[in-house]
Parts: structure tokens; C-alpha cells; sequence
């Protein structure tokens, strides 16, 4: 057997001089297979050339889509996905404008603006999972302030891709706000915001005056979006009062910051900031402390009549029409609507038979009572019914066939000319000259008490800048045809001409026409913000006393009838007022409504008699006699005014 391991001497030498130039396909030795096969199949894979050919169409038409849509991403549509990814990294945020100061006519601030601390949730920046979103709710419904239940309803009604911060809390104490911003930073969307909040330094006290604000509601932020108007979804707006009726000057500019936000809407930088422009301040014409006076002794009178259902008093300048105080009781807190009430408390304001929320002063609208007669006095001396001299004899009442208008005195009040008839208010006098008696005398009538009446203020708003306010009423003739279906008789006439009937006055017209009365004829409009100031103090405005008539009643009448409301402090119905200790004039009045015959208490004064500075009307609702109810409330406020606040 030929040993395996030994190579022949032959094969030796072939491998020695010769490069392997084959090899053995079949493992056969000495076989040689050329390099080169070109006479045999290579081995490979079978293939349709067809198939290839569309694979490779295939190939270049989805390389062609792709770079198709990578060139409309990039070149097309770049500034639009550059922009919305720039929108989710920088973002614009509203500042909201401080609101304008308010300060009565000594500078006292009446309303400030103080730090609130706001809870707030962007819907954009919330997860979209319905577990991640639970989630949320559940790590926020601690510092809320609300149920799982209800911080979920509110997150559920609020539109998801909207950047508008949502309210969640305000209102929150400094220290639990740091707090709340700790514990809420992993939280997404959520943050805390400083703005500034009202506060009414004197509360109740000017609570109808002032009003108060509130956020807007969707009906009124749609409105004011309809009118041009640039409100932020959670910026508050006058509700009430001064702070609705000049709302456009209160209100400022709002300023605006850009800032760069993470995933979670943090705000991680500041890029850029606008300010806010404040809103401007305004100056009343009011004089707190007299306004807090008056409120006080309101109150104190209240205390003691039980029956009452409350009470209204307008204190004012005659030579201008300026409102120094303003009061209607009861009244509210302006702050509780600031800060917040439940809903059990808001419900217990709205339904209070004596219905707080209602301005007395400017919208009640009352029977006169007594206090009218000083109109009718001066349209009969000028119409010249009757002059200075001429007198009547008041037996205790007029009849007029089977009807019998009484005087409040029984037996009457004797021989009284028209000085008497104002201080002593002798019905028989006023009876006469506004209805006549059908025989001897011709009086005022209807129309011309409509007339005068008019001149005087009564019958239409007085334009007082606030919203609310009333325009009393004066029948006529063809108003009670139209209305009841009756003629009008002359007793209809009589109970006109002592403020009876279907007339009815608000006080500030009261108080406007006495003030008439008071500076000899002139019939101001009354108004409340003397000064608009921009917040450096620099005056933008200021108001000019506009005069809505005068002229209609001659000095000389009108001089008559102050001269009668001069002797009812000295001899007749205000004989308290004679122990100030300067000159006064007045005339009360007691006024029947309803059907079991109770009675307003009416009385209004002016001060000093022969220079008047100062004119107060008080009405209190079911007081009892004007002497009695109204007119004490008056007299402490002019002592308070003589020694305090007379300017």
C-alpha cells in the first residue's frame, strides 16, 4: 500500500516548477480544470427578467414619492411646519393692564389694586391619553379648589387646542401660591400668574356707587369681540357702577411677552416683553368721610324703624351739580363679588325682599309726597295763579260736589299766602292752585304742572353718569285714557299737585331740583368724576358743569319760594334745622302708596340759606312722616358738614 503522506518524485516536481493553474471540480486528482470555464454554466440563481424590470420601476417610482414629499416639506411647506414648531416652542402671552385708581375729591383712594394670585392651565399643553389626562386632574385637584368631578367637567368643556389660559383658582394666599408652583412644575400646562385684583376700601359704604368688577362671560366677551374690542378670555370688565359706566378709561392697554416654553408649556425664558399701559385714574366728586357719615347715620336710623324696607340720600353741590355722597341702604359688599361668594350666599343677595343690590338714589322711583309742592309754588307765581300777596282760607280741607280732599290739619291751617302754604304744607293752597276749585279759582291744570315739572327735572333721566338711572313719571291727560280708560278728573289734579297719585320722582331728582331752587333757577346736570388723570397724575380731562335749563322761573318767584322754605325751619314742619348753628332751608314730605295707606318719609334741605353750598335729600321707604324719619338723618349731616367737610 503507497503511503499517503509521501508525494511521488513526478507530482514533486510538477508542483515545484508549476504555478497550480487548475484545480479538481470533482475532486478527482490529477483532473485539471482550467481557471476559465467558459464552456460550463455558472451556478446561480433563476430569475424573470420581466419581474426585475417592474421591481425596479416600482423602486423609482416610491424613491420619486419620497423625494417629492421631502422637497414640499422642506422647500413648499417649510415656513408653515417651521412656524408651527416655533409655535410650540415660543409663544406670545398677554399682560393685562392694571385698571385706573379711583380717589374721592380729597385724593383718598376708594378702590386700589392688589396682588392676586391665579391658578391657571393651558388646554393645548394637557396630555392627550385619557390616563395621562387623569392623571393630571388627580395631582391638581388638591390645590384647585374644586372636586376631581368638577376640575374634570371644566377641562372637559374647554376647547383642547386652545392656548388661552383657563381659570382654575384665584384669589390664592401668597404662601400657598409657592406652594401650588412647587408641586404643580411636572405638572403640564399648569402655572401660576400675579395680577392685579380691585379692592373697595370703602366696601358697602359706596358699593352702588362704585359697583364692582367680574369676569367677562362668554355672551360678553363675544360682544365685545363683535365691537372691536381687544379682551383677554379671563380679564375682568366694570360690572356695576363707576367701574362700568367708565370702563374705557379704567380699562388700560394691555401689554404682551414673548417667551420660550418646554414640553410641558414652561415658561424656561423671557425673549421679549411689552409692558402694559395702566388704565387712567379718576377723581370723584364725592367726599368719603361725608359718604361714610351719611351710610352711618342711615343705618343708625334703620335700626329703629322696623317697618322700613330702607332708605336713600343725596348730599350735592347747588352751584354745580356735583354728587358729594350718595347712599342707598340697604346695601352689599362690593369686595364679596371680588373675592367670591358661594352660590347659597349669592342666591341669598339676589332674593332679600329688601332687595340690596338695587340703587335707591338713582333708579327708585317714589310718590313725592310734600316735597313737590315747591315746584308748584314757583309754576303758579310764574303763570301768576297767584302772587306773594294773595291768601287763601284753609278750613281743613276742598270739596267738590260729593268729594272731600282733606288738609293734614284738622280744622285747617287759617288765612295762608304762599310762603305759609310752603313752610307749614297746607294741602288746601296746593288744591287751589293746581285744580282751582271750578268756581272762584283757576288753577295750574294738568299740563302745565306737566310743564314745569319737565323744566324742573322730573319725567326723564337727568343724565348723571352712571348706568340705571330712572325718569320718574308725570301723568297726563291722554295717559290715563290710554291707560285706565278714564277721564281725567280735577281730583286727579289735586292729588298731582301734593306729589299723590300716579307721580313718581326718583330722589336725585329730588335733590336736583331743590338745588334749582336753592342757587335762584338753574337746573344743573349731576355728575360724579370731576378729573380723568393718566397714571403719572397728568390731567387728561376734566369735567365742565353743563346746565340742562334755567331761566323758566323769574329770580323774583324763585326767591318767593325760598323765602317759604326758609320759614318752614323758622316757624313750620323743619323747625329742627333752627338749632344749627347756621341758616337753612327745607321742606318735608310725607307720601301714602300701596293699599294700606303707609307712608315714604321725605325731606329736603339746602344750607347756608343765603349762599347755598350744600343740598341733601333723604327719602326712607315705609319711614312714617318726613319730620319724624327723614329729616333727622338730614340735620346730623349738615351739623357733621359745617363742622368737617364745608369747603
Amino acid at each position: 500500500m503507497k503511503n499517503p503522506f509521501i508525494i511521488d518524485a513526478d507530482r514533486q516536481k510538477s508542483i515545484k516548477h508549476r504555478e497550480v493553474a487548475s484545480f479538481s471540480r470533482d475532486r478527482v486528482i490529477g483532473t485539471e480544470v482550467p481557471w476559465i470555464f467558459p464552456e460550463t454554466d455558472s451556478i446561480r440563481m433563476h430569475t424573470d427578467e420581466k419581474r426585475v424590470h417592474w421591481l425596479f420601476f416600482l423602486g423609482i417610482v416610491v424613491f420619486s414619492i419620497l423625494l417629492y414629499r421631502t422637497a414640499s416639506l422642506q422647500i413648499a411647506s417649510g415656513d408653515q411646519y417651521r412656524l408651527w414648531a416655533e409655535q410650540n416652542r415660543i409663544r406670545i402671552q398677554s399682560v393685562i393692564a392694571p385698571r385706573g385708581i379711583i380717589f374721592d375729591r380729597m385724593n383718598k383712594e376708594l378702590v386700589k389694586n392688589i396682588p392676586n394670585f391665579q391658578l391657571l392651565l393651558i388646554p393645548a399643553d394637557l396630555p392627550r391619553g385619557a390616563d395621562q389626562l387623569a392623571d393630571v386632574i388627580n395631582n391638581l385637584t388638591p390645590y384647585s379648589g374644586l372636586s376631581s368631578d368638577d376640575l374634570e367637567n371644566l377641562i372637559g368643556n374647554a376647547d383642547s387646542s386652545s392656548y388661552q389660559p383657563l381659570l382654575i383658582r384665584e384669589h390664592v394666599p401668597h404662601d400657598e401660591a409657592v406652594v401650588i408652583e412647587i408641586a404643580t412644575r411636572d405638572i403640564p400646562g399648569v402655572h401660576t400668574e400675579i395680577t392685579a385684583s380691585r379692592e373697595y376700601v370703602y366696601d358697602d359704604q359706596l358699593a352702588h356707587v362704585l359697583g364692582y368688577t367680574g369676569k367677562l362671560t362668554e355672551k360678553e366677551y363675544e360682544s365685545v369681540l363683535s365691537e372691536g374690542a381687544q379682551y383677554e378670555l379671563n380679564e375682568v370688565t366694570g360690572k356695576s357702577g363707576i367701574e362700568k359706566s367708565y370702563e374705557n378709561i379704567l380699562r388700560g392697554i394691555n401689554g404682551k411677552r414673548e417667551v420660550e416654553v418646554d414640553a410641558l408649556g414652561k415658561v424656561q425664558r423671557l425673549i421679549t416683553d411689552s409692558p402694559p399701559t395702566p388704565g387712567n385714574n379718576l377723581t370723584l366728586t364725592i367726599d368719603a368721610a361725608l359718604q361714610s357719615e351719611l351710610s352711618r347715620r342711615i343705618s343708625e336710623q334703620l335700626a329703629h324703624l322696623p317697618n322700613s324696607t330702607g332708605a336713600a340720600a343725596v348730599v350735592l353741590d347747588p352751584r354745580s351739580g356735583s354728587i358729594l355722597a350718595l347712599a342707598s341702604q340697604p346695601s352689599y359688599s362690593s369686595n364679596a363679588f371680588i373675592t367670591g361668594q358661594s352660590d347659597e350666599e349669592y342666591q341669598d343677595l339676589i332674593n332679600d325682599p329688601k332687595n340690596p343690590l338695587f340703587f335707591r338714589t338713582i333708579s327708585g322711583e317714589y310718590p313725592s309726597g310734600s316735597v313737590i309742592k315747591p315746584i308748584i309754588a314757583a309754576a303758579a307765581l310764574e303763570e301768576g295763579i297767584v302772587n306773594s300777596k294773595t291768601t287763601f282760607l284753609s278750613t281743613g280741607g276742598v270739596s267738590v260736589g260729593p268729594w272731600f280732599f282733606p288738609d293734614w290739619k284738622a280744622g285747617g291751617h287759617g288765612v295762608t299766602d304762599v310762603k305759609k302754604a310752603i313752610a307749614e304744607s297746607v294741602n288746601t293752597f296746593f288744591y287751589l292752585v293746581g285744580g282751582g276749585d271750578n268756581v272762584t279759582t283757576t288753577g295750574l291744570g294738568v299740563e302745565r304742572i306737566r310743564e314745569y315739572g319737565e323744566r324742573f327735572g322730573l319725567s326723564h333721566p337727568l343724565g348723571i353718569d352712571l348706568l340705571g338711572e330712572a325718569s320718574g313719571f308725570l301723568p297726563s291727560k291722554q295717559w290715563k285714557e290710554d291707560t285706565k280708560g278714564e277721564p281725567w278728573y280735577i281730583g286727579d289734579t289735586y292729588h298731582l299737585s301734593i306729589g299723590q297719585g300716579d307721580l313718581l320722582v326718583t330722589p336725585l331728582q329730588v335733590a336736583s331740583y331743590t338745588a334749582t331752587i336753592a342757587n335762584g333757577g338753574t337746573l344743573y346736570q349731576p355728575y360724579l368724576v370731576n378729573e380723568v388723570k393718566d397714571s403719572t397724575g397728568r390731567i387728561i380731562s376734566q369735567h365742565a358743569k353743563k346746565i340742562l335749563s334755567s331761566g323758566f322761573v323769574s329770580p323774583a318767584n324763585i326767591q318767593i319760594v325760598r323765602e317759604g322754605m326758609r320759614s318752614g325751619v323758622t316757624s313750620g314742619s323743619s323747625q329742627q334745622l333752627a338749632s344749627l348753628p347756621f341758616t337753612t332751608a327745607g321742606k318735608t314730605g310725607t307720601a301714602q302708596f300701596g293699599a294700606d295707606s303707609k307712608t315714604h318719609a321725605w325731606f329736603t334741605a339746602f344750607a347756608p340759606y343765603e349762599n347755598p353750598e350744600i343740598v341733601i335729600t333723604v327719602l326712607v321707604e315705609a319711614g312714617g312722616e318726613g319730620h319724624a324719619a327723614a329729616l333727622p338723618i338730614a340735620k346730623e349731616i349738615l351739623s357733621w358738614w359745617y363742622e368737617n367737610a364745608r369747603l
